[in-house]
This record gives C-alpha cells, structure tokens and sequence, in this order.
C-alpha cells in the first residue's frame, strides 16, 4: 500500500473525530497527534506527508468520500457506503 492510500482512512478518522468537517490544519494536526510513529516509519513521509495528506485529500475527493470547501473538508455520507 502506498503511503498516499494509508493516509486515506486517516483523514476520515480526522473528520469524524471533529464531527465531519475540519480545516485542513486541524486534519494535519489529528494525523500528526494519533499517527506520528507510522509516519516516521515511512522512509521519506516525514519530509512529505502533509504533501501527501492533500494528494490523498484530493484522491477522496474524487471517490466522493469527502468535499472540499472554502473552510477545509467535508466528510460526505458516501463514506460509511465504502468502508473507510
């Protein structure tokens, strides 16, 4: 699995965590504070990660997982349907 897809489920633990919809800072931050040994456990993640983190934003985006707004993301209903 790519570091990219890992970091998918993360960003929807991040969204339910703060009641569905968060600024892209406050996601980094959630990652950061529960998921910081698997991100140093990645090779080069630690330079990169939060490139990463808006890649794999994107990525559920384009699934329909979550919607990007002025204010940060949305987690759609869509979510729940897709197991993640």
């Amino acid at each position: 699995m790519s570091f990219r897809a890992e970091i998918e489920p993360w960003i929807v633990q991040a969204l339910k965590a703060y009641g569905g919809k968060a600024t892209v800072v406050a996601i980094a931050k959630y990652i950061w504070e529960n998921f910081r040994s698997e991100i140093e456990g990645y090779d080069q993640a630690l330079y990169t990660w939060q490139y990463d983190m808006r890649w794999a934003g994107q990525s559920l985006q384009k699934k329909g997982v979550i919607r990007k707004e002025r204010s940060g993301w949305t987690l759609l209903e869509r979510s729940a349907s897709i197991g993640i």
